[in-house]
């Protein structure tokens, strides 16, 4: 547990939370291999992910006059639809920037709710640095990932699967910036220090596993994924420390199985998620992360979306 997110900031999250947000169900599964899995269901989470736990845990500790400035964020989408849900629920007015590889449905989806969308930018990383912009003029800027009250509310998905399931032995989880999985290990280690956390990124945006390897932070030349939510160049401190502390190991995956992965979601489970939200399912469909026949496994499924499957019938 580093110092910056404790279990009682998670908690108080959760406390401040509850009233507004779902306390998602958990899905026992058997993939096609056989494997038994235990779903944390956050793609049934208000706007769609997990998401709206960390902007509104942020939103909510902020003063009138800041939140009378305004908010502005950089997203994928998910954390834009989580921000522009606080600000709805707080009357607040909400810029949100996406790059342009966010799918066409979240951006008119966001046109719905947020005060502005702008879309800018060929990876989040550039629309990020548009919303640094625009927090200079004075709008409070909310980070999807790197604030410690963004993790802590993260990090009250990780409370809920422990009070659902005690005995797991292992959790997978899907990395994009890394909040997720900072709150969620935050809060899982605290209560069963004895369990793994393994986090899965997309083989083309390997963010944290490159750092980790390096042993420090580390911004990715490219970015070769169709996952946008899992795909910016470069982590921040806070992230890479709690995951180096807590987190067992990270695995990759591809494209192809994460849509496999949705895919079957979709078709056995008739959950219609986004690409990153299959990350974990794809890691064991897959065979990059092989858990002991005797370990009691869980998955988060982070986020609704239709890039991860086709309505076409194609």
């Amino acid at each position: 547990m580093t110092a910056e997110i404790t279990l009682e900031t998670i908690e108080n999250a959760r406390n401040r939370l509850a009233p507004r947000i779902r306390r998602t169900p958990q899905m026992a599964l058997t993939l096609d291999n056989g494997q038994e899995v235990l779903a944390k269901l956050e793609n049934l989470q208000i706007s769609g992910s997990f998401k709206i736990r960390g902007a509104l845990n942020t939103v909510l500790g902020l003063s009138q006059e800041e939140l009378e400035r305004g908010l502005v964020t950089a997203s994928g989408g998910n954390h834009g639809m989580g921000v522009a849900t606080a600000g709805a629920m707080t009357g607040t007015k909400t810029t949100i920037y996406l790059p342009e590889s966010t799918p066409h449905s979240k951006v008119e989806k966001l046109r719905k709710i947020a005060t502005e969308v702008i879309v800018e930018g060929a990876v989040w990383d550039d629309a990020n640095a548009l919303a640094l912009a625009a927090a200079k003029e004075g709008k409070h800027y909310v980070h999807p990932f790197a604030n410690a009250s963004v993790i802590a509310g993260q990090g009250t998905v990780g409370i809920e699967i422990m009070e659902d399931a005690p005995d797991l032995d292992i959790l997978l989880v899907a990395i994009g910036g890394g909040g997720l999985i900072s709150g969620v290990a935050s809060a899982v280690k605290a209560i069963k220090p004895d369990i793994k956390v393994i986090g899965v990124e997309a083989i083309g945006a390997p963010t944290l596993k490159t750092s980790l390897d390096a042993g420090k932070l580390t911004t990715l030349e490219k970015i070769e994924t169709q996952a946008g939510t899992l795909a910016p160049r470069r982590s921040e401190e806070i992230n890479f420390r709690i995951i180096s502390h807590l987190v067992d190991d990270i695995v990759l995956v591809s494209d192809g199985e994460m849509k496999k992965g949705a895919e079957w979601l979709w078709q056995n489970v008739g959950l219609g998620v986004e690409l990153s939200a299959a990350a974990a399912i794809a890691a064991l469909q897959s065979g990059r992360f092989s858990p002991a026949a005797s370990a009691k496994t869980g998955v988060i499924i982070c986020g609704a979306g239709p890039d991860g499957f086709d309505l076409s019938g194609k």
